[in-house]
């Protein structure tokens, strides 16, 4: 018999949700073939089986989260045309992993339960369906949303997916258990500015991909990093970790999601090998393409929310990372330059982090620094 677990998607994954089974209990399978869609916050992918055989058990139902290792399935690797195995009646009934952790959790009587699954089995839906009637009746909130919604007759109602679902548990452990704090700092673009737009199509012509400032905000972000190296680490109970390594996440918006590819060494890289890496990365987000590698070993996320309008936001900080900082909108506006008023290509910086690893004294200085190389890559890339 084959055990299939659920596999480690990433260094910093530790569940992953079962979003759909691509066979049935009694398939034949070969090996390699998709058994299922499994996705995280990060990267949406087929598990395949590692055996040939005939699909025995499916443990986990689709929709449940469960932790990295948890067996899903089993798969029996005797003869194709084994009937006993295909036809085997289950004299009781099973329960997966996360439906014996969510009872648990809530020191609920399985025994109180009757399955809706296949042969009566009980399902995570319906453990989640009696706690909600319970908490009804007693009139206490699960934790879920502890208050009453109302709701007009043409209101419409819309399914949360499991990826929406895991990006809300994500965004919630994040601002709970991370205490954020902000800064913004605006930086004079005009040179910056001058430069793109003098050689953009040239190289786009010679690149074929096109020129944004996202580039020219990384090199400045690791510039800065490789100054203050402790922006560049993760926060444990015991100790601060600080990376080695500049892995850059860039946030990709999707229809569906969000999601933070990452730039490994990013500070090998030149403009233009950014430019690549940006091009690829949020091509294969989009087509939903990504990789388990793709999403790995992030330490500092950027985001270019300039490019939809933005000139201020707050960014909330993708764990285990300590810090995240966004680019805002490039406007003209009127500054002050020797008593003279100058129209100049002015942005705004904005700058979530960690309060347990630094202070605003050095987080101050870190956002200081990516203002002044950043405001510098126009003569920085001539040079």
């Amino acid at each position: 018999m084959q055990k299939i677990l659920m596999p480690q998607l990433g260094e910093s994954v530790v569940e992953a949700t079962l979003d759909s089974w691509l066979v049935k209990e009694g398939d034949y399978v070969e090996k390699y073939q998709p058994l299922c869609e499994v996705i995280t916050d990060k990267v949406n992918v087929e598990i395949p089986s590692t055996e040939a055989g005939v699909v025995q058990e499916l443990l986990v139902d689709a929709g449940t989260t469960v932790p990295v290792g948890t067996t899903i399935c089993l798969i029996s690797t005797q003869e194709k045309n084994n009937s006993q195995i295909v036809q085997a009646v289950k004299e009781k009934i099973r329960l997966s992993p996360a439906v014996r952790k969510l009872a648990a959790e809530n020191k609920l009587d399985l025994n109180e339960l009757v399955g809706s699954g296949k042969g009566g089995r009980i399902t995570r839906k319906d453990v989640l369906q009696h706690l909600a009637n319970s908490a009804k009746e007693s009139g206490k909130g699960t934790g879920v949303a502890n208050y009453s919604i109302w709701q007009d007759s043409e209101d419409e109602l819309i399914a949360i997916d499991p990826v929406r679902r895991i990006i809300a548990q994500k965004m919630v452990s994040s601002v709970t258990t991370i205490p954020h704090a902000w800064a913004m700092m605006e930086v004079d673009l005009t040179d910056l500015v001058a430069l793109r737009e003098q050689i953009k199509d040239a190289f786009f012509q010679k690149e074929g991909v096109k020129l944004t400032y996202l580039p020219f905000f990384i090199k400045a972000v690791v510039h800065a990093l490789q100054d203050y190296p402790i922006m560049n680490s993760s926060f444990t109970d015991d100790h601060i970790v600080i990376h080695k390594n500049y892995n850059i996440s860039i946030a990709v918006a999707t229809e569906k999601a969000l999601f933070t590819p990452v730039i490994h060494h990013a500070d090998r890289f030149s403009v233009a090998g950014l430019a690549h890496k940006i091009h690829e990365l949020a091509t294969k987000a989009r087509a939903g393409k990504l990789s388990p590698a793709d999403v790995d070993k992030g330490t500092f996320t950027v985001n270019n929310t300039g490019s939809f309008g933005s000139q201020s936001s707050k960014p909330i900080i993708n764990p285990p990372q300590v810090g995240m900082i966004t680019l805002e909108s490039i406007v003209k506006r009127p500054v002050v330059i020797d008593d003279m008023i100058a129209i100049r290509s002015m942005a705004n910086i904005c700058f979530s982090f960690d309060h347990r690893v630094t202070d605003g004294l050095t987080a101050g200085r870190f956002l200081h620094a990516v203002c002044s190389y950043l405001s510098k890559q126009a003569n920085e890339y001539h040079s």
